[in-house]
């Protein structure tokens, strides 16, 4: 017998998991929500609304990030809060994504502080502040970014600040 773990049911298995809203099986709340919201977002052309989904562990919420970013016909990046350690690591991911580009971030709640500061001006004006030099000749720049939709899990909602919570315009539970 090998130590390797196997999953005789391919519940684990990609190509099982749901691809679009049509597959996707509960939360039929959620999922008639999200509808209206992607195709209300791909009429505009425009960026679907930041979405926090949170739950418990196992309840289809990396697979829902996963459709609505199908569903919108734009690629999914993925990071996961505690890996996101310095302003800079975000910058880098965010200044990167393409347009109307969907960005998911697992365990939200554990994002440090000092980066969810760096998220605040991205989520609303889609925008971040660069810092160039040290000492008294630094000079802080506005740095664009391209519109995208910032999707984000957690198991633990309590422990998000409310000046993250509120800068999420779709919220699912």
């Amino acid at each position: 017998m090998s130590g390797e773990l196997t999953d005789p049911t391919g519940a684990h298995d990609p190509a099982l998991r749901p691809r679009n809203l049509d597959e996707y099986i509960g939360q039929r709340k959620i999922v008639d929500n999200l509808r209206v919201y992607i195709r209300a977002a791909l009429a505009r052309g425009e960026a679907l609304d930041h979405m926090l989904l949170s739950g418990p562990p196992g309840l289809g919420k990396t697979s829902l990030a996963y459709i609505i970013a199908e569903e919108l016909g734009v690629g999914i990046r993925t990071a996961s809060g505690p890996t996101i350690e310095r302003g800079g690591d975000l910058a880098a991911i965010l200044t990167t994504l393409e347009p109307r580009e969907v960005l998911f971030i697992d365990e939200i709640h554990r994002l440090p502080r000092a980066v969810e500061e760096v998220l605040y001006p991205a989520l609303e004006d889609f925008e971040i502040d660069v810092v160039l030099g040290q000492g008294p000749g630094a000079q802080s720049v506005k740095l664009p970014l391209n519109r995208f939709t910032l999707v984000s899990a957690t198991t633990r909602s309590g422990l998000l600040t409310q000046p993250l919570r509120a800068r999420f315009g779709i919220h699912a539970t």
